[in-house]
């Protein structure tokens, strides 16, 4: 009887892969997942870097730190917005700056007015363009004392936003507003008469991210928001370029 004399192959021999190929796989695999994972962090840095100056801007409004006033929050029911008979009225003054660098004439149309809480309130600020060129300007604005600002709501205004004056042109400014009635509950807030409502306006330019903002230095914008007394940490551009840190 005649005999194969070739040895018998494993029948997944084909298959089966040297040990190094399972290994190149294997690395392969980690380096897809560590890119994609290093794409999505970068990715959700520079959203974060795009959003920060309106979601900075969203919780100042939303919580009154350091005089801002709220914006657009959800006290703007229509039975929220009722006076309150018999409360103390409140006055409340208007006041304008303009950084240097502008030309415009900026002033209120009133000196104040009294407002009882709950009570809305219609205000006018006048701004003209004395130079013979176009300018964008945009305004920041704080309120004082800075412990009333929680409750000192804008229904609408003219802040942060673009406002484009044509050479020589005149425009007013409204500003409906009101104190919420929830101050009386707030014992820090008692005894308060006197409320000052102040806006400053900046020639604008755009930044990195392509959002506008005043072109003034970082000190004269936080001093014209209510932040001078705080200790603000440096912009991002600022510690990465001093030497030492990354």
């Amino acid at each position: 009887m005649a005999t194969n004399s070739h040895p018998r192959t494993p029948l997944n021999a084909k298959s089966r892969s040297p040990p190094y190929a399972s290994r190149q796989s294997l690395y392969a695999a980690r380096n897809r997942n560590m890119l994609m994972y290093s794409s999505a962090v970068i990715i959700f840095a520079v959203g974060v870097t795009y959003a920060a100056v309106p979601l900075y801007r969203m919780f100042c409004a939303a919580t009154g730190f350091a005089g801002t006033p709220n914006v657009g929050t959800g006290r703007f029911e229509p039975a929220r917005l009722v006076p309150v008979d018999g409360a103390r009225r409140i006055k409340v003054h208007f006041n304008a700056d303009r950084a240097e660098a502008l030309p415009w004439a900026f002033t209120p149309q009133q000196k104040f007015v009294t407002v009882l809480p709950g009570e809305t309130s219609l205000a006018f600020y006048k701004a003209k363009n004395e130079s013979k060129k176009d300018i964008i300007g945009i305004a920041t604005y704080n309120v004082t004392p800075d412990r009333i600002a929680p409750y000192f709501s804008k229904v609408e205004c003219f802040c942060f936003e673009e406002q484009k004056l044509l050479a020589g042109e005149e425009v007013d400014m409204p500003l409906l507003f009101f104190i919420d009635k929830d101050i009386l509950d707030d014992p820090a807030c008692r005894g308060i008469d006197d409320v000052v409502l102040s806006y400053t306006f900046f020639r604008a330019r755009r930044n990195a991210q392509g959002h506008l903002e005043p072109d003034a230095s970082d000190k004269d914008v936080q001093n014209s928001l209510g932040f001078g007394d705080y200790e603000m940490a440096p912009r991002a551009e600022i510690r990465n370029a001093q030497p030492g840190k990354s």
